[in-house]
């Protein structure tokens, strides 16, 4: 698709989905962050910080986790940085995104740090499922390392929230996750929910998986994406806001409906010249780059209260 075309694409998706949202009692606005790794250009941190305050944003979804913008185990050092650069920029950094799926030293490490310095919510890394093995006794046993995380959790006062990621794991199904966090119970851990990999996984039925999780769902991500053929096969590939095939309508009628109102993530996926995938060395200018956050953004603010 040229440059011509596919800005009236957007354009012409951005005047369908505006008037097609309308609600008569909103909840409260949510805060909006930027999923970092699509500026791990940006590795300077005052500069990031301030990129994201002059695009609309009201904080960072900070990836502390390795090749990420912290280092887990220099996050004593580093996290405290991009936390004072964010106050001097007027925005917060609420959530960030590591790989942490058990108790151990240095998971300690990064929730306490992290905590101390204000941040209230963080994204557990992703539990592989072994289709050569009992699916249940592994969703036990995941359950069991999430039970130990709560520990470190209610210790440090923090969320963590686990999202339903397409592919061979834990969470993609939904329905998997509900046994453990009604057996965990616990205010601190539950879902970070991604109603783009809930559409890819289950189709239509992904609200069945919603309401099951929805008393759980503590943050929820947002991106859109759609299919194209590829050598006689359906691909999934992301694509800009309201461009895509998820539901919107739906999904933000039913976070109205269950009254959940939790800090959002913006995630990119479509091509932006390799910051979708986290590159710090980039094929588009940096200005495009940023244009099209900036309008996903503006979009999904029309949207929401």
């Amino acid at each position: 698709m040229n440059r011509r075309n596919f800005i009236a694409t957007t354009l012409t998706g951005t005047i369908l989905a505006k008037t097609d949202f309308l609600f008569a009692k909103p909840l409260a606005s949510p805060s909006i962050s930027v999923f970092s790794k699509t500026l791990h250009w940006i590795e300077d941190y005052q500069t990031l910080a301030n990129t994201i305050a002059e695009m609309g944003f009201d904080g960072i979804d900070l990836t502390v986790r390795p090749d990420g913008h912290v280092l887990p185990e220099k996050v004593e050092a580093d996290l405290p940085k991009f936390v004072q650069a964010s106050k001097k920029a007027n925005i917060k950094i609420p959530m960030m995104t590591t790989s942490i799926l058990q108790a151990d030293a240095l998971s300690e490490r990064v929730l306490k740090t992290a905590s101390g310095l204000g941040v209230e919510h963080y994204r557990m890394g992703w539990y592989h499922l072994d289709m050569q093995k009992d699916i249940m006794q592994q969703v036990e046993t995941f359950g069991q390392q999430m039970k130990g995380l709560d520990v470190l959790n209610k210790k440090f006062k923090i969320s963590g929230e686990y999202q339903n990621h397409g592919g061979q794991n834990l969470g993609a199904a939904v329905w998997d996750l509900f046994p453990i966090f009604k057996s965990i119970n616990s205010p601190l851990i539950g879902c970070q929910y991604d109603v783009n990999h809930a559409t890819a996984e289950s189709g239509a039925n992904w609200e069945t998986g919603f309401r099951l999780i929805a008393p759980y769902i503590k943050s929820l991500a947002i991106k859109d994406f759609k299919y194209i053929l590829q050598d006689g096969k359906l691909k999934k590939v992301g694509c800009p806001l309201g461009e895509g095939i998820v539901d919107w309508k739906k999904f933000l009628a039913l976070v109205k409906q269950y009254n959940i109102n939790v800090p959002i993530t913006m995630h990119f996926e479509y091509d932006l010249g390799g910051a979708e995938n986290g590159l710090r060395t980039i094929k588009m200018d940096k200005k495009e780059i940023l244009s099209a956050m900036k309008r996903d953004l503006a979009l999904l603010k029309t949207w929401l209260p």
